[in-house]
């Protein structure tokens, strides 16, 4: 899902977005992809609902957006209870990687995708041709994004950007996002009764942003309109038109699974440490299977269980799923879902199914601590990025453990003893 959204709301995304997409572990998002978005006025500076819909219809106005459209859209719309309770939710629990990739990756998506991938051969290859992006990886997105165009939600998108943008965290993001959605209308793509989506306003087979739609949606089907929701080769070429953007390389995979030599120094499991095939190999990095890529492409090394689990090299493909959905659970499998469409392919690694995962609570505890031994974790937010994984790793080195900068319990147990 090509989401501009704010680092705290990226946090929450794969725990709110549609069922189809299963969800995604919380503990390894990175920031996100924003644009720049407009500033809304300070949420205590108005007063009612009434009173910010009339600065927005002002705001829209002067944006080009016609007086009796506006009234059309916002007549009865009041803010939805739902959506504010999904914005400001915080679960403590999330699903392990092995258990999201289970649902992600399951053999009934995998069944329909292959049925998919023969039914929509051509106008697929039509996409790779304009756009050079490849039909499996197409497929997975639409697989994950709306369980192939069966879920594309059943908010309306007009309410739930209004509700965010009136009393939401992220106000100006979301204002921005509304008065996109208010161009699409006013372009005639959709009528406003089927702008419908997530919560989050992520609309159509494909689940884009409005302001994404904007910049990126096609009409490949010739009919004049732009229809994410109702046409799958629309939404399929814009994801392939959104990829192209976000630097996908015709031809080069995602990623794949390795072996990792006994004497393997973890703390090069870093996303910053990125080196050519050649230098992995030199390392003693080898693929388990045949990759197809250039021996002088650059990859980095990617633990999601840490130490214990399975272990990839992440080639620049990889990173272009990153700025469609800024999960590594999610574009882990959207990799690993696209391969298995062509021919199958089991994680040949084994997943540590039966280590206990570090509640939210727990993660801030595990920053805090980091903080008062030393290191240097970032704000303790329970989202495990880059500053954690650095401060981990330092710990690791200290305690001459495998340095993962992988959180589990025993690490947090050993804080808590100092």
């Amino acid at each position: 899902m090509p989401h501009q959204f704010p680092r705290r709301a990226l946090a929450l995304l794969p725990l709110l977005l549609l069922a189809a997409c299963a969800q995604a572990p919380a503990e390894n998002l990175p920031t996100a992809n924003a644009p720049t978005t407009a500033q809304a006025a300070p949420a205590d500076a108005l007063t009612s609902f009434a009173d910010w819909r009339q600065a927005l219809r002002d705001e829209a106005l002067a944006a080009g957006i016609d007086a009796a459209l506006f009234d059309r859209i916002f007549a009865g719309v009041t803010p939805d209870p739902a959506v504010l309770k999904a914005d400001s939710s915080q679960p403590e629990f999330t699903r392990p990687v092995w258990e999201y990739l289970d649902g992600a990756v399951s053999s009934s998506r995998i069944g329909r995708g292959r049925v998919l991938l023969a039914q929509h051969s051509l106008v697929l290859q039509r996409i790779e041709q304009q756009y050079g992006v490849e039909a499996p990886i197409l497929v997975a997105i639409w697989g994950l994004e709306s369980n192939f165009g069966n879920n594309i939600g059943s908010h309306s998108v007009i309410r739930s950007l209004a509700t965010l943008a009136y009393d939401g965290r992220r106000q100006g993001f979301w204002r921005a996002q509304l008065l996109a959605a208010l161009q699409i209308l006013q372009n005639g793509d959709v009528p406003s009764e089927r702008m419908i989506g997530s919560w989050a306003g992520a609309m159509g087979q494909t689940q884009f942003m409005p302001t994404t739609y904007n910049q990126y949606a096609v009409d490949f089907d010739g009919d004049g309109k732009r229809d994410l929701w109702n046409s799958s080769a629309d939404a399929l070429a814009s994801a392939a038109h959104y990829l192209q953007a976000s630097g996908w390389q015709r031809g080069q995979p995602w990623g794949f699974e390795v072996r990792l030599p006994s004497d393997f120094d973890y703390a090069l499991a870093d996303p910053d440490q990125r080196r050519s095939l050649t230098e992995w190999a030199e390392l003693g990095v080898r693929p388990l299977a045949p990759t197809g890529a250039a021996a002088s492409a650059r990859a980095s090394l990617q633990l999601p269980a840490g130490h214990k689990g399975p272990a990839f090299l992440l080639l620049d493909n990889f990173r272009s799923i990153l700025k469609y959905n800024n999960s590594t659970s999610y574009a882990l499998a959207i990799g690993l879902l696209a391969d298995n469409l062509v021919r199958p392919s089991e994680v040949q690694g084994q997943w540590p199914r039966g280590e206990r995962q570090l509640g939210r609570s727990e993660r801030v505890e595990l920053q805090e601590l980091l903080a008062q031994a030393g290191f240097d974790p970032g704000p303790a937010d329970g989202i495990i990025g880059a500053n954690t994984r650095k401060a981990i790793r330092a710990l690791q080195l200290q305690l001459n453990w495998p340095a993962d900068g992988y959180p589990n319990t025993e690490l947090l147990q050993q804080l808590r003893a100092r």
